[in-house]
């Protein structure tokens, strides 16, 4: 019998956070072991943010509703929906959510997001 050529993810990774953050990874490192891509869909309660990183991994994100930031080598970028952008490995970049309403995304990582590879400073 010939094995599908395809799997239909229903039950994502719903990963822990204590900052509010949704995160529901649907490939990866968590839910399939795969550690070529990963893919998450994620929600950013307003005022959230993260410390600077230095990941060993390209990041693509593509913003559903909302806003996010993004403060890539000391440059202040928003992006809005319907907007994406793809940030290269090894780039030091803070994201953030400093405004008032939750942003909703897609972040698409190659390889696949993993936190020996996203090098958060303290």
């Amino acid at each position: 019998m010939k094995q599908k050529q395809y799997s239909v993810q229903n039950s994502p990774f719903i990963v822990p956070t204590t900052d509010g953050k949704i995160i529901k990874e649907h490939f990866g490192l968590a839910t399939d072991g795969n550690s070529k891509i990963s893919i998450a869909h994620m929600v950013a309660p307003a005022g959230w943010s993260e410390p600077f990183q230095t990941p060993e991994f390209d990041e693509f994100t593509f913003v559903i509703k909302g806003k996010k930031q993004f403060i890539i080598e000391g440059e202040t970028i928003v992006l809005e929906a319907g907007q994406s952008i793809k940030i290269e490995k090894n780039t030091r970049v803070q994201y953030s959510n400093p405004f008032t309403e939750p942003c909703e995304y897609l972040s698409i990582c190659t390889p696949a997001f993993s936190m020996d590879l996203v090098n958060r400073e303290p």
